[in-house]
């Protein structure tokens, strides 16, 4: 940890610590990280006695997956939130607009002359608070928040340690990517209690039966292009709306990881039919790097961002279009030698 993230985490620490009223945000349509993360910091901030809200942009509703980790009920929708909140903290977000219809708070809240907190581990943080605990090096938003709670001198329980775990697991695919001190923060959630085995199985492993349809109906169709992605190769598949009407959001959002262990290429796509369009559709879109291709600059030139090895955007056209696009930003997107991060 350098020096300066220290001082950020003390410095968060230190203005949650004196919180009494505080709304926390996640991105549209959450993954574990960002719920985890938001989950674990307002159970934690409950117990101290603040008023907390947790909350996200779109869908009106959490994963399935990851609504258990609410015990605490903290969970609001958008449009029951306050006018106004004291504290805003935006977690595992790069910018205002991954909060969807929720990012005019953002400036709300500074203009009133309250607090924003931006929690995040994005290479394409923008630094849109009033404080920041921002580090690209880091696996996951909810390590971050674990120093934070750590440098508030709060015990962690079950609870927020089995939030906190979620995130981990799930940005680290399953630790393969975890530094050291990753693995050392894990070791005492499980002291905590967290039992590693149900945390996996509710949230990556568990699926319905329509799961194995939907998939062989997108997988019959998924390409392959070996000279695509400056010759490290490109695979690609498409979940069109009607495919996905039989399977809830977390399905659809697993293809990617089935779609990325192809050996033969060193990216992956996969394109997720969301609405109609003038032309066409809009399309959510996950990208994956086997190590050699930054497809994080892939997404933020189409207005997304994430990660270097992972990353996301939303694209208007037909699949064809879509898929173009990203064929071409691929042929010019920087390469990352050995890099793993």
């Amino acid at each position: 940890m350098t020096a300066t993230l220290a001082q950020d985490i003390e410095a968060a620490a230190a203005l949650l610590t004196g919180a009494t009223d505080v709304t926390l945000l996640g991105h549209v349509r959450p993954d574990a990280d960002a719920l985890g993360s938001a989950l674990a910091l307002g159970h934690v901030l409950h117990r101290r006695g603040a008023r907390v809200r947790v909350s996200f942009g779109e869908p009106d509703e959490a994963p399935e997956t990851l609504t258990w980790l609410d015990v605490d009920g903290l969970l609001t929708r958008p449009d029951e939130l306050p006018a106004s909140e004291q504290l805003l903290v935006a977690l595992d977000t790069p910018v205002p607009a991954r909060l969807g219809r929720l990012a005019s708070r953002v400036d709300a809240v500074r203009a009133a002359g309250g607090a924003v907190l931006v929690v995040d581990h994005h290479a394409t943080n923008a630094f849109y608070g009033t404080h920041h605990v921002v580090d690209e090096a880091t696996e996951a938003t909810a390590v971050l928040v674990a120093q934070i709670i750590e440098a508030m001198g709060v015990e962690l329980d079950e609870p927020a340690a089995r939030c906190l775990y979620a995130g981990i697991v799930t940005d680290t695919s399953g630790f393969r990517r975890a530094r050291p001190e990753t693995h050392r923060i894990a070791a005492r959630l499980l002291e905590a209690g967290v039992d590693p085995t149900e945390v996996a199985r509710r949230i990556v492993d568990d699926h319905p039966f329509a799961w194995l349809p939907m998939l062989s109906a997108v997988l019959s169709e998924a390409e392959l292009e070996p000279e695509a992605a400056q010759g490290f190769g490109f695979v690609h598949a498409v979940v069109r709306s009607a495919v996905a009407a039989s399977v809830r959001p977390e399905e659809v959002e697993s293809v990617i990881d089935v779609v990325r262990a192809t050996r033969e290429a060193g990216v992956a796509g996969v394109l997720k039919e969301f609405a109609p369009a003038a032309r066409g559709s809009v399309w959510t879109v996950s990208l994956r790097s086997a190590g050699r291709v930054d497809v994080s600059a892939v997404a933020s030139e189409f207005g997304g961002g994430g990660h270097r090895m992972a990353a996301g955007c939303t694209m208007e056209g037909t699949s064809d279009d879509v898929l173009a696009r990203l064929r071409d930003a691929l042929g010019r997107a920087p390469l990352l030698g050995n890099r793993s991060a």
